[in-house]
């Protein structure tokens, strides 16, 4: 890991703090795994301010490549729940794919359980997007 921890900005970390404190609530199996390991992951994680956010690390509003040990690539845009569109390859971090990726670094290799199973994938190439989120709108 790039940076030995993830790496949240402040207003996003509130938002994800609040949709984990729901995480109890979620029937699926993987995404309620998903998001129990994304909540130790945030114990630990960097929290810092807009300004002080690196540019290769995944937030919402990134565009992400990353590709699988299983040799399939893909590029996404990490959102919000309410901007998830998968036919535009928006994807919302309430997914076992989105809660995989966000706070860790270009470069980074992530292990994460997903519903055909424990996957490996390596962060190929993270480009920043628009970088405000507005919290109330997604809530």
């Amino acid at each position: 890991m790039k940076y030995n921890n993830l790496i949240i900005e402040k207003k996003e970390y509130m938002l994800l703090k609040r949709f984990m404190n729901l995480s109890e609530f979620y029937k699926d199996r993987t995404l309620a795994y998903s998001m129990k390991k994304l909540m130790g992951e945030l114990e630990h994680a960097q929290i810092v301010d807009d300004f002080k956010m690196p540019t290769d690390v995944i937030r919402f509003n990134t565009k992400i490549t990353i590709d699988s040990e299983n040799g399939w690539q893909t590029t996404f845009t990490l959102v919000t729940p309410n901007e998830s569109d998968v036919k535009n390859n928006k994807i919302s971090f309430l997914t076992p794919m989105g809660s995989a990726v966000i706070g860790y670094a270009e470069g980074d290799t992530i292990t994460w359980e997903f519903p055909s199973g424990e996957q490996k994938l390596t962060i190929q190439k993270v480009e920043q997007k628009q970088r405000h989120v507005n919290i109330d709108s997604v809530l």
